[in-house]
């Protein structure tokens, strides 16, 4: 499984949990992004030792200086778990109703993201300088 197969399958269940309203999900999901960065044990990088294909199709990515000895892709999910994560929080159990844009703003980026192929938080890791 490529990061696109990957953030297109994250973006879509963000949606689907969003739409059904089934709200401990998205905290498992946050939960699950922070496990993946925190250790490194990612699903797609699993997926491709078990299943190896000749050229897997990934991210859109740019040649830049790197100024840390941190994959941008472990960054993004960071980025990703707590910006989610921390935006349902304050929607659903403080109620600050102004913030329900964001979460749904956030599953149909990231399901555009694995669809087109071009991440702007991997982009914006990127030139950064995580590796």
């Amino acid at each position: 499984m490529s990061e696109r197969i990957y953030l297109a399958v994250i973006g879509a269940f963000i949606l689907s949990v969003l739409y059904f309203e089934v709200d401990n999900m998205i905290y498992v999901l946050c939960l699950w992004l922070v496990f993946e960065a925190i250790t490194n044990i990612r699903l797609t990088t699993l997926s491709l030792k078990l299943f190896p294909s000749p050229d897997p199709v990934g991210l859109t990515q740019f040649d830049t200086r790197q100024r840390f000895d941190f994959d941008a892709l472990r960054a993004a999910r960071i980025i990703i778990a707590f910006f989610l994560g921390g935006s349902f929080l304050l929607l659903s159990e403080y109620g600050i109703e102004m913030l329900w844009f964001f979460p749904w703003f956030m599953g149909f980026a990231i399901l555009g993201a694995g669809v087109s192929g071009v991440c702007p938080i991997v982009l914006l890791t990127k030139w950064i300088g995580f590796k």
